[in-house]
């Protein structure tokens, strides 16, 4: 009887204590209770069946043969649509909640759902150095059947659960990017069903307007079916060089110069405050010093960037060298640092030892169960963007993201950015070096308001020809997302192609401003 004296008393002071603090503070702050109890068990349900599933797939070596059925009835759905008349637009099938964009698109609810069903990894072409994959195959899936083989594509970009398709028809980038640009600059083929279900390759050499329109699509050219993407041989390690650096002039003169280094593998810089960083470089190589290797991808491991802090605290270079597949994936068991605010005490080794085999919790499912107070809530308190600019204009973005944002730490990724056609390209007629400056976490600025700041922030990117993420929340008006992308071959293809009744607009589909 004292016992359950004890737990009504605890349920009651429970209940007080939410009732004094709000519900909605409440569900934000102490979120934890439910992501450990629920989300983390949930989420390893889900790795153990698509594991499972892609191990029968990969044993049976049904993939191939199933991709042609299942396109013709991507093909099938898409000319269903015409004999109904066109009315709604149409978009993938794929519930919003599965993807990583943290937006939320109600589109879903009102367009013509397309059920596409390719998680696959089709066919690897070592003669070519090309893997051809379908575009639900995840990062994490697409390294771990590659590595196996000696093989890894050019960039592998960061979270596991990253597709393919999302990565072309988004972007995707890595500290590898510095060398073969963007994600979409290592593919070399896509197969599309269009809007009058006939099925397309292009490429650089066939359909090229349609290849360089693709990419920051979205999805409102046609349903991408496959992609051929490059392959590299792979090395078992990184070579990772670690080096603070103090004032922000020396941090943007370091950062630019390393990044300019073809004989640097990777570069990467993770910035602690205005003035105090972390450079990053690697190489890969398949020889390794044994005292010096670091599982960094281990459970128990410290979170990557806590790892890297402490070289800034210490005020120490260091050398260490990370399996590659560690690598790729470093900044994955910790979503960045953003798990730090959904789980406060994840990196405590008492916490990590216990029960960091089930970290992270999917994405997917934190969209799937935050619920609109949540949902609102973190849009005001909370900032997920990434911003490319010219490497040129690094100083002074970091400035501007330090009064208009104060969040801390900020992730620094250069890439090269060649003058190809499409959406996304330099100003001038030259390949540029560019940086992804990515900040995720609670702003420090006081009295942040999101819209007005997050429009101060895009009306300075567009000032110095840079571009916004898409997979983002976007504040722009159509004529400010049109100055900030070049429209000019997409508009071109969707007359050509027939797109204005069968898909929505970009800016549409993805801008605050044009959502509903």
């Amino acid at each position: 009887m004292s016992a359950l004296w004890s737990v009504g008393a605890g349920l009651l002071l429970l209940l007080l204590w939410v009732r004094h603090r709000g519900l909605e503070a409440v569900l934000v702050h102490h979120r934890w209770v439910f992501v450990c109890f629920f989300l983390l068990p949930l989420s390893i349900l889900f790795d153990i069946y698509y594991q499972l599933r892609a191990w029968a797939v990969w044993r049976l070596h049904s993939a191939p043969r199933l991709h042609a059925q299942r396109v013709r009835q991507i093909q099938e759905q898409v000319r269903e649509w015409k004999k109904e008349g066109s009315k709604r637009y149409m978009c993938t099938g794929r519930p919003g909640w599965l993807t990583v964009s943290l937006r939320v698109g109600k589109y879903k609810k009102t367009h013509k759902n397309i059920m596409i069903n390719l998680m696959d990894v089709l066919e690897v072409d070592t003669e070519r150095k090309v893997v051809r994959v379908e575009p639900l195959v995840s990062m994490g899936q697409l390294t771990a059947y590659l590595n196996p083989m000696g093989w890894t594509i050019p960039v592998v970009p960061e979270l596991d659960d990253l597709t393919v398709g999302g990565l072309i028809m988004g972007t995707g980038i890595e500290s590898s990017s510095h060398i073969y640009g963007l994600f979409q600059h290592t593919c070399v083929a896509y197969e599309l069903v269009l809007a009058d279900g006939s099925l397309v390759r292009c490429s650089p050499t066939e359909n090229s307007d349609l290849f360089y329109a693709v990419p920051w699509s979205c999805g409102t050219l046609g349903f991408l079916v496959a992609a051929e993407i490059k392959m590299v041989p792979a090395k078992k390690y990184v070579k990772i060089h670690y080096e603070p650096v103090r004032g922000l002039q020396k941090i943007c003169e370091k950062f630019t110069e390393e990044s300019k280094k073809k004989e640097n593998s990777f570069v990467e810089g993770l910035l602690y405050s205005l003035d105090e960083a972390v450079i990053m470089t690697g190489v890969l190589t398949d020889e390794a010093e044994q005292s010096k290797i670091n599982r960094i991808g281990n459970y128990y491991k410290p979170w990557f960037f806590k790892h890297v802090e402490n070289y800034l605290k210490a005020d120490k270079t260091g050398t260490e060298y990370i399996p590659s597949r560690h690598y790729y994936h470093r900044h994955t068991r910790s979503i960045f640092w953003e798990l730090q605010d959904i789980i406060p005490f994840g990196n405590n080794p008492v916490f990590r030892y216990l029960f960091g085999w089930m970290v992270p919790p999917k994405i997917s499912l934190l969209k799937l169960t935050q619920g609109e107070a949540i949902r609102k809530l973190y849009e005001q308190h909370h900032v997920v963007q990434d911003m490319l600019v010219p490497m040129k204009s690094l100083e002074k973005s970091i400035q501007t993201f330090h009064v208009d944002l104060n969040v801390y730490p900020i992730w620094l990724c250069p890439f090269i950015l060649p003058n190809n056609p499409g959406m996304v390209h330099p100003k001038g007629d030259e390949t540029e070096l560019y940086v992804d400056i990515g900040a995720y976490g609670e702003p420090k600025r006081k009295q942040f308001e999101a819209r007005a700041s997050m429009r101060q922030m895009e009306k300075f990117v567009r000032s110095v020809h840079g571009f916004q993420m898409l997979y983002a929340d976007c504040y722009m008006t159509r004529e400010e997302f049109w100055e900030m992308f070049d429209g000019s071959l997409y508009h071109k293809l969707r007359e050509q192609m027939n797109c204005k009744d069968a898909f929505p607009e970009v800016y549409d589909k993805i801008c605050k401003a044009a959502r509903h």
